[in-house]
């Protein structure tokens, strides 16, 4: 990410989730905005999980996932625990913390730094 010179000021940026491609995930399908912008350190992913997730962790990436619908049953496992979720909540997922989603459900996934999808690992 390059540094703007100091008499340069980044300019504001809005992004349509509808208009952002979906792309493959471990855990469903996700539309992934801020990817190279200089105005944002990470990336901001829709999430659609339509199935149980495949269980996986990241080495450097900080993952926060703030529920937007979630389906009768949704539950979220963090490394041994698994935990019930619902519309509304938020969970912050640091490096090296093993987790999925369970159920379907709908996630804004705000990833820190920017996504990086070879800091992808599974056991």
């Amino acid at each position: 990410m390059s540094v703007p010179a100091a008499n340069q000021r980044l300019r504001p940026r809005v992004v349509d989730f509808a208009d952002v491609p979906s792309v493959a995930c471990p855990c469903g399908s996700s539309r992934r905005a801020f990817a190279g912008d200089d105005a944002f350190p990470g990336t901001i992913h829709q999430v659609e999980i339509s199935a149980d997730a495949r269980l996986h962790y990241h080495r450097r990436l900080t993952e926060t996932y703030y529920f937007l619908e979630c389906g009768p049953g949704a539950q979220l496992q963090l490394d041994d625990e698994v935990i019930d979720v619902r519309a509304g909540m938020c969970v912050v997922i640091p490096p090296g913390v093993r987790h999925r989603a369970i159920g379907r459900m709908r996630v804004l996934n705000i990833v820190v730094p920017e996504f990086d999808p070879a800091d992808e690992w599974f056991d």
